[in-house]
C-alpha cells in the first residue's frame, strides 16, 4: 500500500505534547527495527465476558442486533466459551461467561470499584487477538520493551494463558488486554478450550428465530462488520494509551479531534496493512480535556470522565458499518435498520446523527447499553463513498446522548 509510518502526517486539531510526537514514532522505528512490524498482522478475535448465566441471552441479542453467529461452544475448568463468526470471518467473537456466578478474577475486581459496573460485576469487554506469525518470539520482543503477559499461576481464567495464546496483564489505562495467536482460528481442536459441548434444541431455536426475524425484517442483509471499537479512558491517560497501544500493535496513529461541545477529544488509530477497516477494525480512544476536579471550575460538560468515574476504564462501545445505499421503502439503510430495530425492542439512546443527502457524510447512532454486555452498539452508514473516519458534529451528539444514559447519583453529585 505504500504507507511510511515514519513519515505519516497525522490528522486533527487535538494538539499533543512534545513527549507523545516524540515516542509515537520511537514506537515506530523500535517495531521495525524490532521486526514486529513483520511479525504482527491483522486483528482475529475479540473477547467479552458476560455473568454467569447471561451467554445465551447475550448470543439472543447478537443474533438480532448484529452479524455474529454460533459456531462452535466449549466448556473450560472455569468458563463456558462461544465461538461466533460472520461471513466477513474476522475478527471472531469469544463470548465467555464463569460457570460459577462467585468467580473472581481481574475482572470482577476492576467492576466492583465502579458503581455502575457492580450490578453486573463479571460483564466486560476483555480485549482483542492479534494475528502473529511467531508467538514465541513476538512475546519475547514485547517483554523487552516492558509488557507483561499471563503465565500459568498468574490469573484464575485459563483461557488468558493456552499454549494457542498469549495475553498480556489488563492495561493499567483502558483495563483492556492484548491477545496474541499463530493460529488461523479454524482449527478449534488446536487451541484447546477446553471440552466441546452443543446447544440444545430449545437454546438452538431461540436463536434461530432472532436470525429470522432479522431476515425477514431485511436487517441482516445490510449489517457488515466491525467498523471500530471505542475505549473510554481518563483525561490524563489519553496519550499514554495510545503509545501503548501503538507499542503492542502494528496500528498507527491516524489521529485525534477536539470535541469541543463535549469537552472531549476522540483519537483514532488504524491498521495500515488493511484497506477496509472491517478487515482490522480501528481502535479509539476518548478522554475529557479538563479530569473531573479542575473541570470543577470550569463548568464543562464531561460525559466522557463521568463514564469513567461510574463504569471504570472500559471499552464503550463497537461500531457495525451499514451498507451504504437507499432502502426500498425511502429512508437511507441506517434509517431503515434502526427503525426496524426499534420495533422489534432495541432502545437507542436518540435519534440518528448526520444528514447523508447529495454529499458525503456520516450516518450514526447508538443503542443502549446491552443488559448483558453493558457495551454500546453503534450503526455507522459512510454515505456517497464518504472519506472520513467521523464528523465533529456527530460525534459530539451521541456522546451527549450517551451521557445523559449513564448518569450516577451520589450525595449531591450528579454524574
Amino acid at each position: 500500500m505504500g504507507f511510511d509510518l515514519l513519515t505519516y502526517q497525522h490528522v486533527g486539531d487535538k494538539k499533543n505534547s512534545e513527549f507523545f510526537e516524540e515516542y509515537r514514532v520511537k514506537v515506530y522505528e523500535r517495531r521495525l527495527s524490532s521486526g514486529l512490524a513483520e511479525l504482527l498482522g491483522k486483528m482475529r478475535g475479540v473477547v467479552i465476558q458476560v455473568d454467569t448465566g447471561d451467554a445465551l441471552v447475550y448470543l439472543e441479542e447478537l443474533y438480532l442486533m448484529s452479524p455474529y453467529r454460533f459456531a462452535a461452544a466449549f466448556r473450560s475448568p472455569t468458563h463456558n466459551i462461544y465461538v461466533l463468526m460472520s461471513e466477513a470471518r474476522f475478527p471472531r467473537l469469544f463470548v465467555i461467561e464463569p460457570l460459577d456466578e462467585n468467580f473472581e478474577d481481574d475482572v470482577r475486581r476492576l467492576n466492583m470499584m465502579y458503581p455502575l459496573a457492580r450490578p453486573k460485576p463479571n460483564a466486560r469487554y476483555i480485549g482483542e487477538i492479534y494475528r502473529t506469525s511467531d508467538l514465541t518470539e513476538t512475546c519475547k520482543t514485547l517483554e523487552s520493551h516492558n509488557i507483561r503477559f499471563e503465565y500459568p499461576g498468574d490469573t484464575e481464567n485459563p483461557l488468558y494463558t493456552l499454549d494457542a495464546f498469549k495475553f498480556t496483564t489488563p492495561s493499567d489505562f483502558t483495563y483492556n488486554r492484548v491477545g496474541y495467536t499463530e493460529s488461523d482460528l479454524d482449527e478449534y481442536e488446536s487451541l484447546q478450550l477446553g471440552t466441546s459441548f452443543t446447544l440444545s434444541d430449545e437454546q438452538l431455536a431461540k436463536l434461530d428465530t432472532q436470525a429470522e426475524a432479522g431476515q425477514e425484517a431485511g436487517i441482516h442483509d445490510l449489517l457488515t462488520g466491525i467498523d471500530h471499537m471505542a475505549t473510554r479512558i481518563l483525561a490524563g491517560e489519553r496519550e499514554d494509551a495510545i503509545l501503548e497501544f501503538l507499542t503492542l500493535s502494528n496500528y498507527y496513529f491516524w489521529g485525534a479531534y477536539n470535541i469541543q461541545a463535549m469537552n472531549s477529544s476522540t483519537n483514532v488509530n488504524r491498521n495500515h496493512t488493511v484497506d477496509d477497516d472491517k478487515e482490522s477494525p480501528a481502535k479509539v480512544f476518548t478522554a475529557n480535556n479538563t479530569p473531573s476536579f479542575v473541570n470543577s471550575f470550569e463548568k464543562l460538560p464531561m460525559p466522557t470522565e463521568n463514564f469513567v468515574r461510574n463504569y471504570g476504564r472500559r471499552m464503550h462501545h463497537m461500531a457495525y458499518e451499514v451498507i451504504d445505499g437507499d432502502h426500498p421503502s425511502g429512508v437511507k439503510n441506517v434509517d431503515y435498520v434502526v427503525g426496524k430495530l426499534a420495533t422489534m425492542g432495541v432502545p437507542f439512546l436518540a435519534h440518528i446523527v448526520g444528514e447523508c443527502k447529495d454529499d458525503p457524510d456520516l450516518k450514526q447512532i447508538f443503542s443502549k447499553h446491552s443488559k448483558y454486555s453493558l457495551l454500546i452498539t453503534e450503526y455507522v452508514e459512510r454515505c456517497h463513498k464518504f472519506k472520513g473516519f467521523f464528523t465533529k458534529q456527530n460525534v459530539a451528539s451521541l456522546t451527549e446522548a450517551a451521557g445523559k444514559d449513564e448518569r450516577y447519583v451520589h450525595g449531591h453529585v450528579f454524574d
